[in-house]
């Protein structure tokens, strides 16, 4: 069974060659690039003595080692990629606000989680993070929006504050009557420095920090970094772990795509079907609960394993009992016409703008963008497991409930397959600890419920406390992707389109 994979292949750029590389990674993506390479993010990297660089991590293609470029950005200044692999613009904007380095010819040069244009006299992170310095001070500019000009165009300027239970966020909408015109999100209100957060935390304790990222994305953050740091260290989980975690992983992914259906149903006025899949959300919560004592799995996976073994006959008696009423329902909702009407042809995503703006997950899978980290970068013991990957083509709202539909159903045949493979054995690693480096690095992921989540983990072995970690959240892709479905579409769609693509608004913050 394949280790998460240590072998990352680091390639040092000076910044005059970054342009040439990233045209050359373009250039190599040739006519079908689902099957090829692709940036994955960018982040900034604080050394020792304070020096700043640049890290892009890229998927080099299935099964390949990832790709890492470093480049020095102690000059402050760096040129943007944005243009080339657009995907990277909100990744430079926020490496900006939050470590004050400058991306030439940035095709969008404003702050992004700075709000109202605040410029502090000090980036935030640049010299590190310290939870108990005095508040920032800078100055405030007005913010840098589009500037829609015509008769009868009206502003909606929608949250932070808004109904119902759903995250703070802002809607800008410039529409004539019923049409959107543009539309552009503001997120980071709620910006809470977890990956900062992460620096001088003792490995020990870090579990706990990566469990609360995202809470409906538990087990993969703390999957995702677990396996980070099992690769800096030369770890190996068990084989009845492994299997384990797999388990976990899909328990999550199954209740939050039911819960996703029953928003979906919400928007398309379907009041009994939202009830129902909230009520089937409620029922996969309660078995994770009997399970693990957490209704979000938490406090079970760490560095090396699981705390502590499970009850496998419990699950697979609880699962086969809620299993013909979950398709039952899925069933009932593909087949509810006025249900389709609203989907069809709803927030239509193109495939190349899906793949140029770096969507990920069920949003790129119905789009035709055939990758998944449990496949194309086998960890734990989906290399060992038999399933598909469903994707769709036409990209509108039907075709993502389509995809987690299948995926739905994919995720209990993967945990009866997970459950079969349990063989008795330690639950966690239990061989002495050999002397790492004393500086480490390593690489992460997990294929979450909304999409490829990667950990880059940095630490410091004299002390064994983590110096940086950076997070590659899903969310935070898929919200620069979503405003692409939104402009030239309609206020009626709205709901539905955004429910469609099951955004978290905690995930893009962090």
């Amino acid at each position: 069974m394949p280790h998460p994979e240590s072998s990352f292949q680091t390639q040092t750029l000076r910044p005059d060659e970054l342009l040439e590389a990233a045209q050359s990674l373009l250039d190599d993506l040739g006519d079908t690039p689902s099957a090829h390479g692709r940036m994955q993010c960018a982040y900034a990297l604080r050394d020792a003595e304070g020096k700043l660089s640049v890290r892009y991590i890229i998927s080099q293609g299935p099964n390949q080692p990832w790709g890492i470029w470093s480049v020095d950005a102690s000059s402050g200044t760096l040129p943007s990629l944005a243009n080339v692999l657009p995907l990277l613009g909100w990744y430079e904007r926020e490496i900006k606000d939050l470590y004050g380095i400058i991306f030439t010819d940035h095709p969008e040069p404003y702050p992004l989680v700075l709000h109202e244009g605040f410029i502090p006299a000090k980036p935030p992170l640049q010299t590190g993070f310290d939870p108990k310095a005095e508040p920032i001070r800078g100055q405030a500019e007005p913010f840098a929006e589009a500037n829609m000009v015509g008769d009868d165009i009206q502003r909606l300027p929608f949250g932070p504050i808004r109904a119902d239970v759903v995250e703070s966020a802002q809607f800008v909408f410039h529409y004539i009557g019923e049409g959107i015109l543009h539309y552009h999100p503001r997120l980071f209100y709620k910006h809470r420095a977890m990956e900062a957060r992460f620096e001088g935390v003792p490995i020990s304790a870090a579990c706990v920090l990566a469990e609360r990222v995202s809470g409906v994305d538990s087990v993969a953050h703390v999957l995702a970094f677990s396996q980070a740091m099992e690769a800096a260290l030369g770890w190996q989980a068990p084989l009845r772990a492994q299997a384990w975690r797999v388990v976990l992983a899909e328990l999550e992914r199954l209740y939050n795509h039911l819960q996703f259906f029953g928003h979906l149903a919400k928007t398309t006025t379907l009041k009994v079907a939202e009830a129902e899949g909230i009520w089937l959300e409620e029922q996969v919560k309660q078995i994770n609960g009997r399970l693990t004592g957490s209704r979000f799995l938490r406090g079970m996976i760490v560095p090396g394993g699981l705390r502590h073994d499970l009850d496998a006959t419990a699950l697979a008696a609880d699962l086969n009992a809620l299993q013909p009423q979950i398709e039952d329902y899925l069933d009932t909702l593909a087949n509810t016409r006025s249900y389709l009407d609203r989907l069809l042809t709803t927030g239509v995503l193109p495939r190349q703008v899906a793949f140029d703006q770096g969507a990920t997950g069920p949003i790129e899978r119905a789009s035709d963008l055939d990758r998944d980290l449990r496949r194309d970068h086998g960890y734990a013991l989906y290399p060992e497991l038999q399933f598909a990957v469903p994707t769709a083509t036409e990209g509108d709202a039907d075709a993502r409930a389509r995809v987690r539909d299948q995926e739905i159903r994919q995720s209990l045949h993967l945990i009866r397959q997970a459950l079969n493979k349990l063989e008795p054995g330690p639950i966690c690693r239990t061989e002495p600890t050999i002397d790492p480096p004393m500086e480490g690095m390593g690489l992460g992921w997990a294929e979450a419920v909304r999409g490829g989540l990667i950990y880059a983990v940095h630490w410091d072995a004299k002390t064994e406390r983590l110096t940086r970690v950076k997070i590659k959240e899903p969310s935070f892709s898929n919200w620069r992707v979503f405003p692409f479905t939104v402009n030239d579409s309609n206020m009626m769609d709205y709901a539905i389109n955004e429910a469609s693509f099951g955004l978290s608004v905690a995930g893009a913050d962090r």
